[in-house]
């Protein structure tokens, strides 16, 4: 499914900055920091509009945020990962790669937690990628 056809399954607009995104998130095919999204956007970027278009898209699941550390969060699109919002990523600490792991599953019943209510989860391994190790 093209970018397009994706915003107009979710209700969206079609705007620039949205298609842009998500042919860069799509082409790529990993997860990127804002930092790579920026270079490759080039003149395009807007901070303000960057931030307001992944707000959007993380609401309406399109996409997805990794929070690595306190210093680093990487966006991917939800539909490379299988496992929807709770699943685990593997973060290389060399290469800095950020890959969904669809291989572990997340579905203990985390949400019957007594006195909570649980909307999502993570789980993030850290440690040396294939490439790296």
């Amino acid at each position: 499914m093209n970018v397009v056809e994706l915003l107009k399954n979710k209700g969206l607009k079609k705007t620039a900055q949205r298609v842009l995104l998500l042919n860069i998130l799509k082409t790529k095919a990993i997860a990127m920091t804002e930092e790579d999204i920026k270079i490759e956007m080039g003149d395009v970027y807007d901070r303000i509009t960057f931030y307001r278009t992944v707000q959007t898209l993380i609401e309406v699941d399109i996409i997805h945020q990794i929070v690595v550390d306190n210093k680093t969060i990487k966006y991917a699109l939800s539909d490379i990962c299988e496992q929807g919002k709770s699943h685990a990523h593997f973060f290389c600490k060399k290469c800095h790669s950020v890959t969904c792991l669809s291989e572990i599953p997340l579905n203990t019943k985390i949400e019957s937690l007594s006195g909570y209510k649980v909307e999502e989860y993570e789980l993030l391994i850290k440690g040396l990628c294939n490439q790296c190790a």
